[in-house]
């Protein structure tokens, strides 16, 4: 599943009104190099290096830049103390007059969001309930009925909330998952809930006869006026404010039917409950709401114009290089990640380097470029997307590109070194996490510098591949579960009964192991098999 990936000096903000930007804002203009340089200090200072964005709107790198009207109308927001009821009212109306739903709240994300919306279809705004939350026994409603093509690692923030989810595959299931105990049905936008069999509008010609709300996660498209979602029969649709609304990142726009919001806002931090760990300051609502203002009146098509004429100059130059290709990519009728990308191509052996191994590069050296790259019959690329490039970086990739593909490499061997060790047998295995360590066992069956055969963990078995090479070992397994996956790679050395080293697991980040070869201690005798059934139990 794909998903998805991401205000500051005002003296009065008229929560009905447009808010006033003061006469020094200026959104459009360039950041000059000085306020790049100063920007780049502050994460320097801490020992953390910058990375320019060719890759997109995700939360692990920042998400998206703030506009300056954001940042101009959270600094404002700063500065002087409101009450929080009183301000998501404002806030509620002001969104609505903006996107012409009925109501809108900010949340502290996309993610907390859809917790809010599922705990006010768990309790109905009954605080009695709120309070009980993730314990829902009694509740009338506790059930989130989720299509198969929408599990994705965001209903996480469904689950937190103590729901069953019934993931079903036809309408025909969905129509007789529909009881009395369910609370929401829930949606991850893209095709298949724009078309088809089951798509929203399908589901929500089932739903709304039977008042059980439909939710739509859009968190990384761009925001339609009047909403897409919302026409198609939706309840509510929710938003990240990071991704293409630039607004704060720490933010969410949550858009429908007011009475559920309203139920979702007592869910929401101040108040006490399931919610209050998700709190959105006043900063990031009036800097949600800036955004908002803002992305009704940006240049939209001036704006794709742009990043078109940095795709055209990285082009230019890097096709320079005989050898080189590039294709632009404009995905202009889908809605999330919405932004024109460059795929720079070339045959890996007449440059002896990969599109994945100039990812890395480009990704752990200065100056850090975070750009996608892959493989494809016989070529390989990387991929530039331009959404959240900043002026410069267009020059800044280009160059770097050429200068990588211009060195002279030597075909590297594609022969494995003969390994040195013999690994076949059963391993019990130690993984040290941060602050535990966890009881695992590998069975690994040895052909020559091939590896394969079984992880297990504590909670499931999975199938186990590497290599070997000398004493050097690398094995990868993968915990593939409903909705979430977590990859297992195994780095490491072997040594008589003994291998030790790190497991690298991608988001969640790096463990270490050791694995000693399993001693059987049963006994050696041979087994005795009666003839018959026994005489004596």
């Amino acid at each position: 599943m794909n998903r998805r990936d991401a205000i500051k000096d005002l003296s009065m903000i008229p929560l009905a009104g447009s808010i006033m930007l003061p006469k020094t804002s200026a959104p459009e203009k360039a950041v000059s190099q000085a306020q790049v340089a100063a920007s780049k200090e502050i994460y320097q200072a801490i020992g953390v290096e910058p990375i320019i964005n060719c890759r997109g709107t995700f939360t692990i790198i920042g998400g998206s830049i703030e506009r300056p009207e954001v940042r101009t109308a959270m600094d404002a927001a700063a500065q002087v103390f409101v009450q929080y009821d009183e301000l998501a009212f404002g806030a509620g109306k002001r969104l609505a007059e903006l996107t012409g739903a009925e109501w809108g709240m900010v949340s502290a994300g996309c993610a907390a969001g859809m917790k809010h919306v599922t705990v006010a279809c768990v309790t109905g705004g009954n605080p009695e309930k709120l309070i009980r939350v993730p314990n829902l026994a009694g509740f009338d409603k506790t059930e989130v009925i989720i299509p198969r093509y929408s599990r994705n690692v965001y209903d996480h923030a469904l689950r937190n909330v103590g729901v069953t989810l019934i993931t079903v595959d036809s309408i025909e299931e969905l129509t007789n998952a529909i009881s009395s105990r369910t609370a929401m049905i829930y949606l991850m936008a893209g095709d298949e809930s724009m078309k088809g069999p089951m798509s929203l509008e399908a589901i929500s010609k089932i739903a709304k006869p039977k008042n059980i709300p439909v939710m739509v996660d859009a968190a990384a498209e761009d925001l339609t006026i009047p909403n897409v979602h919302l026409k198609m029969g939706a309840t509510v649709v929710i938003y990240s404010g990071g991704k293409a609304l630039c607004g704060p990142q720490c933010a969410g726009l949550v858009l429908g039917q007011k009475d559920l919001l309203m139920s979702a806002w007592q869910a929401s931090a101040p108040h006490h409950g399931p919610g209050r760990d998700n709190k959105v300051g006043r900063e990031e609502t009036m800097g949600m709401i800036a955004a908002v203002e803002a992305w009704t009146k940006r240049d939209h098509a001036g704006e794709w114009k742009r990043w078109l004429s940095w795709l055209d100059n990285i082009s230019k130059t890097v096709t320079s290089i005989d050898g080189v290709k590039t294709t632009v990519i404009e995905p202009k009728d889908q809605l999330s990640n919405r932004t024109p990308q460059l795929r720079i191509s070339w045959d890996p052996a007449k440059f002896n380097i990969t599109g994945e191994e100039i990812a890395e590069l480009f990704g752990r050296t200065k100056p850090r470029i975070a750009l996608g790259g892959g493989s494809r019959e016989g070529s390989t690329f990387i991929s530039i997307t331009t959404g959240q490039m900043q002026p410069g970086d267009d020059k800044v990739v280009a160059d770097r590109f050429v200068s990588v593909l211009s060195e002279k490499r030597t075909p590297q061997k594609t022969d494995l070194k003969p390994a040195t060790v013999t690994l076949k047998g059963h391993w019990d295995l130690d993984v040290q996490f941060f602050s535990s360590v966890s009881k695992q066992s590998l069975i690994i069956e040895q052909d020559g510098n091939w590896l394969e055969g079984s992880h297990k963990g504590e909670f499931s078995v999975r199938e186990l591949q590497g290599t070997v090479e000398g004493n050097e070992v690398k094995m990868r397994s993968s915990d593939r579960q409903i909705a979430d996956n977590i990859t297992f790679s195994f780095s490491g050395t072997a040594k008589d009964d003994t291998m030790t080293g790190s497991i690298y697991m991608g988001e969640y980040m790096t463990a270490t192991f050791t694995a000693k070869r399993h001693k059987f201690k049963a006994k050696r005798e041979k087994i005795f098999i009666p003839s018959g059934p026994p005489l004596a139990t």
